[in-house]
């Protein structure tokens, strides 16, 4: 860049700046999520964001490594990769202390993560994405409670049963498909990676024609289409429905992506008009730890992304209001009241009040306007008289209502008002 070119304003591209307001809004699902995990007993874990670039060459799939990972060589000349996705390193994780670690473990992160991918709606190449994991034990209890809490994230987040669709399958349908038509084993993790890409082909039938001749194609499409369920699958209804969950349909064109998915496989769908598409997914992944070279340990988990939560809250009309962090600030009338002013914030501030104080010697209505443009709830005018007197006027700027208090009982009037 010459000198004196102007940097540009905008951000690389596929990634978000996150101004007070975005950020409230992305701060709303984090807490959402995490609230929900641990109502359920789970523990928060984290990991760093680079991770070496063979955990994803032998441990997810293809395409996410050959084309959507961000991947360099550091200075020790060592082959890294920014994370695409967290079960295997969750995977690592739990391998490197298998030994120590009390089963079941539930464990949930909320981490940003990066895909090489042309962003549109929905996709990024940096989103933010929970992921929650129960590790350790098999069966139909574990397979309900994962998916029972992607439904509480989705009811915590407002959203009425009729708004969204659990649609489940279970891997190990197809793997008695394949058996069944005679699928040579090097194409199965080819063929099921298409199969994930069903609902977006326009000819399904002619891309499955290239991996397997035509009549097989014909024989596995129409297993996979008179299949609708399984003893399984309808054990899993059952467990949900006890949970409260009743929303859940048998889906076998949900296939999941990844290599590493053994048996039980999820989504759940936006059914408004205008977002129709997935918003999160799992299953069970009960091999992935054994690639490390340990004893096979069970495991099924689920990750929602920030892109599709924000987009299903839009698109049903469940975006929470904007709040500032700030309750008050304090307008300084005079440059000779200033000092006053600051010993008060920070008295309130101990008594856990959010306070601002307006340093920019603008005239007294100016400084109102600011606290209303930025939203905040309430300000206190502070001048001579306030500091001689002791007593403060604390203003309402939604209702216009005001309130003369001594110092010692402002904090007790804001909690009373924003409760």
């Amino acid at each position: 860049m010459a000198k004196g070119d102007k940097v540009s304003t905008e951000p690389y591209k596929g990634v978000r700046d996150f101004y007070p307001e975005d950020q409230f809004i992305q701060r709303y699902i984090f807490e959402h999520m995490e609230r929900v995990c641990e109502l359920f007993g789970y523990e928060e874990y984290n990991a760093s964001i680079l991770e070496s670039a063979e955990l994803y060459r032998s441990k997810t799939s293809e395409e996410i490594v050959n084309e959507q990972t961000y991947t360099f060589i550091d200075r020790g000349d060592r082959e890294v990769s920014l994370r695409p996705e967290m079960t295997p390193t969750v995977a690592r994780m739990i391998a490197a202390r298998s030994r120590e670690i009390p089963f079941p473990a539930r464990w949930y992160s909320v981490q940003n993560f990066f895909r090489y991918e042309r962003p549109q709606h929905g996709r990024v190449r940096e989103f933010w994405q929970l992921n929650t994991d129960l590790i350790g034990v098999s069966g139909v209890a574990a397979d309900a409670e994962i998916i029972a809490i992607a439904h509480a994230l989705m009811r915590g987040l407002g959203a009425e049963e009729s708004a969204f669709e659990i649609r489940v399958s279970d891997r190990r349908i197809l793997d008695t498909i394949y058996d069944t038509v005679n699928i040579e084993t090097d194409k199965r993790a080819e063929i099921t990676r298409l199969l994930d890409r069903r609902a977006k082909i326009d000819d399904f039938k002619g891309e499955l024609s290239k991996i397997i001749d035509s009549s097989a194609a014909d024989t596995l499409i129409d297993h996979l289409d008179r299949t609708t369920s399984t003893a399984y699958l309808e054990a899993l209804r059952v467990e949900l429905a006890h949970m409260g969950v009743a929303n859940m349909i048998v889906d076998t064109k949900i296939t999941r992506g990844f290599d590493y998915y053994t048996g039980m496989v999820f989504e759940v769908f936006d059914t408004a008009e205008g977002n129709r598409r997935a918003m999160m997914g799992g299953g069970r992944y009960d091999n992935l730890l054994s690639l490390f070279g340990g004893d096979p340990i069970p495991a099924v988990g689920f990750a929602m992304g920030d892109v599709t939560a924000r987009d299903f809250l839009e698109s049903h009309n469940l975006i929470p209001a904007y709040a500032p962090a700030t309750e008050l600030m304090l307008c300084v009338v005079d440059e000779s009241a200033m000092p006053h002013a600051q010993r008060l914030a920070q008295d309130l501030r101990r008594e856990d009040i959010t306070v601002a104080v307006n340093i920019s010697g603008k005239r007294i209505g100016d400084q109102v306007r600011q606290a209303d443009k930025m939203k905040i709830p309430f300000v206190i005018a502070i001048g001579t008289q306030e500091r001689d007197s002791g007593r403060y006027t604390i203003k309402n700027l939604a209702s216009g209502a005001e309130t003369t208090l001594a110092a010692d009982r402002i904090a007790e009037h804001l909690f009373s008002s924003l409760d």
